[in-house]
């Protein structure tokens, strides 16, 4: 069976991969099924963003369509950046970027106030019209250095209390245990 996921951000694309291989599966992305079209993401949740995306690439395929929203809320920044996680500082701006300037944003930062989570909404919709979702987050804390070199986006300084590293430092396979997205 093929699934189209609404997403041109190859990271997803690689972690959508990782963690459905072996489950029979087509994966393709938004390339590869023929669409070629960028979506506006102008909800205010991550389920209103996903779905958007989902609904338009279903709309052009008729395919089984799986879109994510994801991002990353930190407390202390009222949830900030939450849905504009990729917009955040400029859609220009390098992640490695973002992270510095979070980083010195939080240097003076007491640990217990640095709680931060990442939020991963998933809308899907079958050949037939039906819809679903889900939304999973994991907790963690933003580090005070960045630190790895796997995964993308704000990985580098999310620290996860369970493995004492940062989402980063994961091999794929612990990531996608615990991770947001692969908790779906």
């Amino acid at each position: 069976m093929k699934i189209i996921v609404a997403t041109t951000n190859q990271g997803k694309i690689r972690e959508v991969r990782q963690i459905m291989d072996g489950l029979g599966y087509e994966i393709l992305t938004m390339k590869e099924a023929g669409v070629e079209i960028e979506v506006d993401e102008t909800g205010t949740t991550f389920l209103e963003n996903a779905f958007l995306k989902a609904e338009a690439i279903h709309k052009l395929t008729g395919e089984l369509v799986l879109a994510d929203d994801s991002g990353l809320e930190i407390d202390y920044f009222d949830k900030a950046p939450g849905v504009y996680s990729s917009r955040y500082l400029g859609v220009d701006t390098p992640y490695e970027e973002k992270n510095r300037i979070i980083l010195e944003k939080l240097k003076d930062v007491e640990d217990e106030k640095r709680s931060a989570r990442y939020v991963c909404a998933i809308a899907g919709i079958l050949p037939d019209g039906t819809k679903l979702h889900s939304i999973e987050t994991v907790e963690g804390f933003i580090a005070h250095e960045a630190k790895g070199n796997g995964g993308f986006g704000y990985d580098p300084i999310f620290f996860v209390p369970f493995y004492q590293k940062t989402m980063a430092e994961l091999l794929p396979e612990e990531k996608n245990a615990i991770s947001h997205r692969g908790k779906h």
